[in-house]
């Protein structure tokens, strides 16, 4: 059977897209139920994209949530097995707010989890599908990455309040270099070096002169680990759509390693989001590591596209008196042709048409041709 992907929607054709994609790589798919306990989410809510939560009370009186996020279900409901990765993917509907609409929605969430004893080819083979995943989408994209071992110690070598830590974080997210600035002069720190850092931005090679400068006893591992898998990726035809970015921060308090987003182009905010999580796994009294992404398929309602011209391509019109089989055959041959054919008895109101024709006793008569 021969699918028309054409009539698909942007998140459609995404989610058969990815699935088929990380099932290639080995990743088995993992169902889970669509609510949760509440205690979890409240437990972690910072490592959620909104703490907007829809909740019910279950029928033994516990309140429950319904599902605003993937990857703490699958850390809750997984397994700590010793000197062995988990490869999980999964599609499932998640509840929150959505970032276009500002209200709730039933959203449809495509990523994957590496669980486990997560090495450099781990770490690779994650960020390589999460580049395959917005090429998948879009062959217009970039993949920024960042290494928060490196950004962490540069800022512990300022040695100032944890207040200031945090302003700091929020700075680097902003690229706001006068903030870090302001900060650092306030408290008699030293920040030229975490400057060059958060200003560094583009391929390996263009980066490659500050990482060298800024490396250190400390960062030394950390540096060397982000060169061999951004030399990976760029040596496996990624290069050009992977940038180093040190201002991509998600939460210290539950990601470590390599963090990373991913865009395309014709919208605005990031599509793809992932990286590593050992501190949320300790959180939750685990002892594996783990690194993911999840693809927020409600951004693709933002993607512009060429909008289509034509609801339909023919209105064929009829009446009570024509014959089915003469109208079924017009039908027929215009549809193997690749048209779309809407047969009426009148024209419908607020529809735009390629052409209008009337079934006739003597065959087919174009009306009105707007092609």
């Amino acid at each position: 059977m021969n699918i028309d992907y054409s009539v698909f929607k942007n998140d459609e054709k995404a989610i058969f897209e990815l699935r088929s994609l990380y099932q290639k790589y080995g990743y088995s798919q993992f169902k889970m139920s669509k609510f949760e306990e509440y205690d979890l989410y409240v437990r972690n809510k910072d490592f959620l994209v909104s703490d907007n939560v829809i909740t019910f009370t279950d029928t033994n009186g516990k309140l429950m949530a319904l599902k605003p996020d993937v990857t703490l279900s699958i850390i809750k409901n997984s397994e700590d097995v010793k000197n062995s990765v988990q490869k999980l993917y999964y599609n499932e509907n998640v509840y929150r707010v959505s970032k276009g609409t500002l209200s709730f929605k039933e959203i449809m969430q495509v990523g994957l989890e590496c669980i486990g004893d997560v090495d450099d080819y781990c770490i690779y083979e994650v960020l390589m599908l999460a580049a395959e995943s917005l090429k998948n989408i879009s062959e217009d994209y970039v993949l920024d990455i960042s290494q928060l071992d490196i950004v962490s110690s540069l800022i512990d070598e300022l040695n100032v309040s944890g207040s200031a830590k945090a302003e700091i974080v929020k700075c680097i997210g902003e690229k706001n270099i006068h903030g870090i600035n302001k900060i650092c002069e306030e408290a008699g720190a030293d920040c030229e070096k975490l400057k060059k850092l958060v200003l560094a931005y583009g391929d390996l090679e263009t980066v490659m002169p500050v990482l060298n400068e800024i490396k250190t006893e400390e960062t030394k591992d950390a540096v060397n680990q982000l060169v061999k898998v951004v030399s990976a990726l760029e040596n496996s035809g990624y290069k050009g759509k992977i940038r180093i970015d040190f201002s991509v921060i998600n939460d210290m308090n539950y990601y470590n390693g390599f963090v990373f987003k991913g865009f395309i182009y014709g919208i605005a905010s990031g599509i793809l989001s992932g990286g590593q999580y050992i501190k949320l796994m300790k959180k939750m009294g685990r002892k594996s590591g783990a690194i993911g992404f999840a693809v927020y398929l409600d951004m693709l309602e933002r993607l512009s596209e060429t909008e289509k011209k034509y609801d339909v391509d023919t209105v064929i019109l009829y009446d009570e008196n024509s014959d089915l089989t003469a109208l079924n055959d017009a039908i027929n041959m215009l549809t193997a042709n690749g048209n779309s054919v809407l047969a009426e008895k009148t024209v419908p109101e607020k529809i735009n048409y390629k052409q209008l024709l009337k079934l006739q006793e003597r065959g087919v008569e174009i009306i009105e041709n707007n092609a």
